[in-house]
């Protein structure tokens, strides 16, 4: 299978874990809007919204990072440039959530 191939059934993959997870992260975005600090910590104590979210958050970035790198692909025309921006943007998509997974699950 050619690599833009793989690229593209990981997007489409992407894109539709994206979907209901999307919709979750709303849903529970509207109902813990104007509560307090300890509601919101309590939301994200449970095993379940840790879990969703860390998904929600791997999907999102995992979305971001291909669909940005294709961008980088088509319009960067310096080889150079467009593979320190490619992999800049990979580690970005590996380390922010990363931390904020691990910050989530520190809560108790």
């Amino acid at each position: 299978m050619h690599n833009s191939t793989k690229k593209w059934l990981a997007i489409k993959f992407s894109s539709v874990i994206l979907i209901p997870l999307m919709f979750w992260f709303i849903v529970n975005l509207t109902s813990i809007y104007d509560e307090g600090y300890t509601e919101i910590v309590n939301f994200f104590s449970k095993t379940s919204s840790k879990a969703l979210y860390s998904l929600f958050l791997i999907a999102a970035f995992s979305f971001f990072s291909l669909t940005i790198s294709e961008v980088f692909e088509d319009y960067v025309n310096n080889e150079k440039i467009k593979n320190v921006a490619t992999k800049i943007l990979y580690l970005f998509a590996i380390v922010i959530p990363s931390i904020t997974i691990l910050s989530i699950f520190r809560l108790n």
